[in-house]
């Protein structure tokens, strides 16, 4: 299958500039980058994609054998930087797409120029025996999950704005529940478990690429203990706290957003 057609990818920005890949994260799509993609295109090539299940993706991609790990997920990313053949690219990833990118650094180092991790959780739920704290009882999770299974478009409707936060602004937590209920109910139950579920705590140390872990100011679904989590296990990662709340500063602060990535790709491309 055509991986341009698979992942509905799309090439746009300064021809020869250094790449930008930016991956969207649970009950999304491309779109929730449109804020940010007119500031990067000036001095970057961008390079939108859908994961598979998702947006305009090819569907007849999808099952639920092949996603029901992150590990598919991250193979897909390679699979898209391969295809376009741009060289080492800085992979950009919010929520879970964060962890994609750890995952497909690991596993060829060399596809990547830098990674920026933008509201990153390794592990949703907290360990009380390691003292880690994800932000999520297990039985939180749990719970979670079967509201999801039971009613799909009723559990967008109530978790969608409190994952985008900023309650002063109900339009923002509007577009991510129509997001969300554009997505195939029975994918979106088998992500949401791929998402909520995953446990990649270990696998941060073996990240080698220069990275940047950028969390937000407040954040509902990944506190900042969880972003320095993140930056105390991967060697060499810089951490910025963003003034913006809520869990997707792509939109509700996407000029700052913008600029990070700007002055992190910089300084890898």
């Amino acid at each position: 299958m055509d991986v341009r057609v698979r992942n509905h990818v799309r090439v746009s920005g300064r021809a020869g500039g250094p790449v930008v890949v930016l991956a969207h994260g649970f009950g999304c799509d491309q779109n929730m980058w449109r804020l940010v993609v007119p500031m990067l295109e000036r001095e970057f090539t961008v390079v939108l994609f859908d994961h598979v299940g998702a947006g305009k993706s090819d569907l007849s991609a999808w099952s639920r054998g092949q996603y029901s790990t992150l590990e598919k997920y991250a193979d897909d990313v390679l699979a898209v930087c391969r295809e376009l053949v741009l060289g080492p690219v800085t992979f950009v990833g919010h929520s879970v797409s964060a962890m994609m990118g750890v995952l497909a650094s690991v596993q060829e180092p060399e596809a990547f120029a830098g990674l920026v991790l933008l509201a990153p959780s390794p592990c949703f739920i907290d360990d009380p025996q390691t003292g880690y704290r994800g932000g999520f009882s297990a039985a939180d999770v749990e719970e979670l999950l079967e509201s999801l299974d039971a009613n799909y478009l009723g559990w967008s409707g109530a978790m969608a704005p409190l994952i985008m936060g900023n309650p002063e602004r109900p339009e923002l937590g509007k577009e991510l529940t129509n997001s969300f209920c554009r997505t195939d109910p029975d994918i979106a139950r088998v992500f949401a478990r791929v998402t909520f579920l995953s446990d990649n705590r270990a696998d941060l140390a073996a990240v080698t690429v220069p990275t940047l872990v950028a969390q937000c100011s407040s954040d509902a679904i990944a506190p900042q203990e969880v972003g320095a989590f993140v930056h105390a296990q991967i060697p060499g990662s810089r951490l910025v706290t963003l003034n913006a709340s809520g869990h997707c500063p792509q939109l509700a602060a996407p000029e700052e957003t913008a600029a990070a990535i700007a002055a992190f790709a910089r300084g890898t491309g």
